[in-house]
């Protein structure tokens, strides 16, 4: 934010040492508050996994001593406070209540106008922007940062669940992901079977938790996988399962014969009732 500053000399005053030091000094003074910094970030997200530790990188250019202005590191809003550095001490009562004990502004080299913030246990809630914000007089620039939160779940669990229209229902279920992950089945050929059903939640800690359900014919091939993937991190984990042919419902000859040969009687029984009336 730049100030306008202006000055006005009479025509009729004449120049004096004096006055003309005085006016050297105050356009000095005038450049020095109109100097413009710029706050410097990462181009690219960082990228940190659940439980781990976040370093946002954040410093000034040109390099200049940062120990006596205002650092403040927020979210969506001004007062929505990660981390505040003022009068030359940290101020953790400004913090949000979810990062009290959890940021750390790295000092070793404020000096230079470098004050990377660290967060200790990254959760889901971090993922998002952050801004990075000087203020030093009337002077005051910031830069957006985005923080990458990313947690591969567990291996997936398969289980048979029932017969289902003739086929047997498998399911899938997966915990732990961030953000929410893809589920897919595939049969032997690594072609997409069609989900019966597919549910997806999160947790107390704001992880995915994935169940999907697919149902297998006895005439496909009972060689199928399971297949959850991270699409940000591009890595999946899967689990095949192999279903023997004795294990899908089968109909008896027996059955097939009596379901037609019962309806045929019953036709013949009605028929003959009818010609004895």
């Amino acid at each position: 934010m730049k100030k306008e500053v202006s000055f006005f000399v009479s025509p009729s005053a004449s120049p004096s040492l004096p006055g003309c030091i005085a006016l050297l000094i105050a356009l000095q003074v005038h450049r020095l508050v109109a100097a413009q910094f710029r706050v410097i970030g990462p181009d690219q997200p960082v990228v940190v996994s659940v439980g781990a530790v976040a370093v946002l990188p954040c410093r000034l250019s040109p390099a200049t001593s940062t120990e006596s202005m205002e650092v403040r590191w927020f979210r969506s809003r001004f007062s929505s406070v990660v981390h505040l550095y003022r009068g030359g001490r940290d101020q953790p009562g400004e913090q949000m209540q979810e990062y009290v004990g959890r940021t750390q502004l790295l000092k070793d080299n404020i000096s230079s106008g470098s004050v990377s913030l660290r967060i200790h246990g990254v959760r889901p809630s971090d993922h998002g922007q952050y801004t990075c914000f000087f203020q030093a007089g009337v002077s005051s620039e910031g830069t957006l940062l985005k923080l990458q939160v990313t947690a591969l779940g567990s291996d997936p669990h398969v289980s048979a669940e029932g017969h289902q229209d003739g086929g047997i229902q498998m399911v899938c279920r997966s915990a732990g992901w961030y953000p929410e992950p893809e589920v897919q089945w595939r049969d032997h050929r690594g072609q997409l079977l069609p989900p019966a059903s597919e549910k997806m939640f999160t947790d107390t800690a704001g992880l995915f938790h994935a169940e999907v359900s697919v149902v297998i014919m006895a005439e496909s091939n009972q060689n199928v996988t399971c297949a959850v993937r991270s699409l940000f991190l591009n890595q999946e984990k899967t689990a095949t399962i192999s279903i023997a042919g004795h294990f899908f419902p089968r109909v008896s000859p027996w059955m097939v014969a009596l379901a037609v040969i019962v309806p045929i009687m019953l036709v013949v029984i009605v028929l003959s009732f009818c010609r004895a009336k």
